[in-house]
């Protein structure tokens, strides 16, 4: 279900610069990260050890795994608001309703946010998690007249 909604997301990229398809990239980058890349050199790494079992799996085109910079060059040019709207939709379709199960909430200050120049303060930003389903539902900012209890 995420690939095909990861394959819904629009390429930017011109028509002669699509060898790989971005959902496709994204999903096997998904699947690298899970496995604990931390890098586009281990992102391309995870890719071109797997490459028999991923093109099965996912019905690839590709003659040979992408070089790490395409990768980067990739990632780098998704819109992370299409990104993050495609990640809302897979929560939506795969969770169950919220009624009844625990959510568990816990809010973090993004280190380095703030701006003393500006006389900006940090980020707040709240998680909320689904223990029932193992889903993270959102991260929401927390309004700096707040706190998370509102939120």
């Amino acid at each position: 279900m995420l690939f095909e909604l990861l394959k819904e997301i629009k390429d930017e990229r011109r028509e002669q610069g699509k060898k790989y398809l971005l959902g496709e990239v994204l999903m096997c980058s998904i699947l690298a990260i899970i496995s604990g890349a931390i890098s586009y050199r281990k992102i391309h790494t995870f890719i071109k050890k797997r490459f028999d079992e991923l093109s099965v799996e996912l019905n690839l085109n590709w003659d040979k795994a992408p070089s790490y910079t395409t990768i980067r060059s990739i990632i780098q040019g998704i819109k992370t608001e299409r990104l993050e709207t495609c990640f809302r939709k897979y929560v939506e379709k795969t969770s169950t309703t919220i009624e009844g199960s625990v959510i568990s909430c816990d809010g973090k200050t993004l280190r380095g946010s703030y701006n003393n120049m500006r006389d900006q303060t940090a980020i707040h930003v709240l998680n909320i998690y689904n223990t029932e389903n193992k889903m993270m539902l959102g991260p929401e900012k927390v309004s700096e007249k707040t706190n998370e209890i509102p939120v």
